[in-house]
């Protein structure tokens, strides 16, 4: 089935979970922006001053990630030119290990569910990029800091092709 041009491809799952980030992260903002406001009103050292600008640089990076997500939710296409799309399935095989993995491709870190870190992949890694634009049955050849490594493309399932 097709989505929408607009339409984020993740599940009502995930978009819980994403709502729920959320919250935690405005929540997060108004009490750093009600300490910050403490430190303005009191008098102190250089010490105080550098605290308060890394907090401030937090605030900054919390309302980043908010307005992130909140773009997300309002129907905002996370899927970025010459990566696969949010939400690709693809299983694979690497050298040595008989046994095939099924990973998700996600576009940021944030959205891993717990536990499910093995079988998560960004999007911009070494091996998502890779797998830009292949097919099942391909050996894919990737860099890493390790040097270049090879994992077999056994399937694909990209979400708005489905």
């Amino acid at each position: 089935m097709a989505q929408d041009e607009g339409t984020p491809n993740f599940a009502a799952q995930e978009r819980d979970r994403i709502e729920e980030e959320l919250a935690e992260l405005r929540s997060r903002r108004d009490q750093m922006r009600a300490e910050l406001q403490g430190d303005a009103d009191t008098v102190g050292d250089r010490g105080d001053a550098a605290d308060a600008l890394q907090r401030s640089e937090d605030l900054a990076g919390i309302d980043e990630q908010i307005n992130r997500l909140t773009w997300l939710l309002a129907g905002g296409n996370a899927d970025a030119p010459g990566q696969l799309p949010n939400g690709t399935e693809v299983t694979v095989r690497f050298p040595g290990d008989d046994a095939p993995v099924r990973m998700r491709i996600i576009h940021f870190l944030e959205e891993t569910p717990a536990g499910e870190e093995d079988t998560t992949l960004t999007s911009d890694s070494p091996l998502g990029l890779a797998l830009f634009g292949r097919r099942a049955g391909e050996t894919v050849t990737y860099s890493t800091p390790r040097g270049e490594l090879q994992v077999e493309l056994l399937a694909i399932d990209i979400p708005n092709e489905r």
